[in-house]
């Protein structure tokens, strides 16, 4: 499993509009290429995304991973701020480390809800969604994106897991200081993917 973060660094709305192209993108190619892409955690914002967290897997996944590493680079005219001299705009993706070991159950309280549905006949009528608290931390997360309580489970100790890496990694701390010099680096050249236009076409790095 290859854990990859695409960040905008906090950087303006142009790049969080590049980074809601560039996550569809790499979604869209994992697909074609038979690679099993899960997106783990997005941080939406007004205008696309300001990072998102993302797990591939399969054959392809660290040929995938190669491809995108890095910084990004759009060209192009600022569709919020029309009359904005700047044209170029940058975001990063970079290789997160692997999650640590699952969290046991005898240190996580499980608590089971309802999920939420649209109404009608399709609403989930079971207490099928499950909220997991890591007890010597306080940390939860809620999960109700699978059909059992038994999936939702499962998915939330792997959840919880990356949300305690997040939190509790000081190789992520390294990782994510590494990441923002790195953003910076590349802003003065050599960025691995250059896309250009309203239509976020790609071209050749120079």
């Amino acid at each position: 499993m290859i854990y990859l973060q695409l960040s905008t660094g906090q950087s303006p709305a142009e790049c969080q509009i590049f980074a809601q192209f560039v996550l569809r993108k790499i979604l869209r190619e994992a697909e074609a290429a038979g690679v099993a892409a899960e997106l783990l955690s997005q941080t939406a914002s007004k205008h696309g995304i300001l990072s998102a967290v993302f797990a591939l897997s399969g054959a392809g996944a660290e040929d995938l991973a190669q491809r995108w590493l890095g910084t990004l680079q759009w060209i192009g005219n600022s569709p919020v701020r029309p009359k904005h001299p700047r044209k170029n705009w940058y975001i990063g993706v970079f290789r997160l480390p692997q999650i640590p070991a699952l969290p046991d159950d005898d240190s996580i309280r499980f608590e089971t809800c309802r999920a939420g549905g649209k109404g009608g006949q399709h609403v989930n009528k079971t207490d099928s969604a499950v909220r997991a608290t890591h007890l010597a931390t306080g940390v939860s997360v809620r999960v109700e994106s699978e059909r059992s309580q038994h999936a939702n489970k499962k998915r939330a100790r792997e959840l919880l897991a990356l949300k305690l890496a997040e939190q509790h990694s000081a190789a992520l701390g390294q990782h994510s200081a590494h990441a923002h010099s790195q953003l910076y680096q590349v802003e003065r050249g050599n960025p691995v993917r250059v896309f250009k236009g309203a239509n976020f076409r790609e071209q050749s790095a120079a």
